[in-house]
């Protein structure tokens, strides 16, 4: 019970990676409140997990104030924040990205991210808390075609950095998790849906040193880890959970 008495709040949790987070953190004693935009999905799972729940648009500033207060209203504080609500298209390269879709990646996934974790520091500060940022390896090492997403990766990299900086002195520690792929329901959809989908599927395997694609729990364990004592001297940490695909050429 890792996380006992602890209290968490997980973006994007009806889904993948951040229903595999608070499911694993409510199994290690955390009381947790998800947030995403699909109000019957976000039931469903919230059930499901045994977590609180409530509506959000992560790129909307006032749909985060109202995530907050009701954190602070039903648990009377927060230990955890973990930003996962992420967009991941248009996946293209510079010179075919549209601005409008630039500006929602940037909205979404990097202010965001910025704005929850602003909103939380009161809070965070109370408890000596701490905040993990689910990044990408794109933000590290760049991905083909992929120029707007990588862009916002590598910001919030930076962001975990500055943050842990800056509020080191306060105990509140701020750390990014970064992923390659990860057997999400949605990566499964998109992969059937292309023409080429074994061919893909055997890539998403071979693109890791280990040898396959993880499922959200993998990246979960990791995550909980972070957010617990066992970390509690780790801060502005941008953590590869990514099987060794940074590692080298393969043939």
């Amino acid at each position: 019970m890792r996380l006992e008495n602890k209290t968490a709040v997980v973006t994007g949790g009806s889904t993948g990676i951040g229903r595999a987070i608070a499911e694993a953190m409510i199994a290690e004693g955390a009381r947790a409140l998800i947030g995403s935009r699909r109000e019957d999905l976000l039931r469903e799972t919230a059930e499901a997990i045994g977590a609180e729940w409530c509506v959000l648009d992560a790129g909307q500033t006032d749909s985060l104030k109202q995530m907050f207060r009701a954190v602070r209203d039903r648990f009377g504080k927060l230990d955890i924040l973990v930003n996962n609500a992420a967009i991941t298209t248009p996946s293209l390269p510079v010179q075919d990205t549209e601005e409008s879709d630039l500006d929602l990646l940037l909205t979404v996934n990097l202010k965001g991210y910025f704005t929850a974790m602003k909103l939380a520091y009161p809070l965070l500060k109370e408890t000596r808390g701490c905040v993990l940022n689910i990044s990408s390896m794109a933000g590290v090492t760049g991905q083909q075609s992929h120029a707007a997403y990588a862009a916002t990766k590598g910001g919030i990299n930076a962001l975990t950095k500055c943050a842990a900086a800056d509020w080191g002195h306060e105990r509140v520690r701020v750390n990014a998790l970064c992923p390659t792929g990860v057997w999400t329901d949605a990566l499964r959809v998109w992969c059937d849906e292309q023409p080429n989908s074994d061919e893909i599927m055997d890539y998403l395997d071979r693109v890791h040193s280990l040898g396959y694609c993880p499922n959200p729990d993998e990246i979960a364990s990791v995550a909980v880890f972070l957010c617990s004592d066992e970390a509690k001297f780790m801060t502005g940490a941008i953590v590869p959970v990514s099987g060794g695909s940074e590692c080298g050429y393969r043939m």
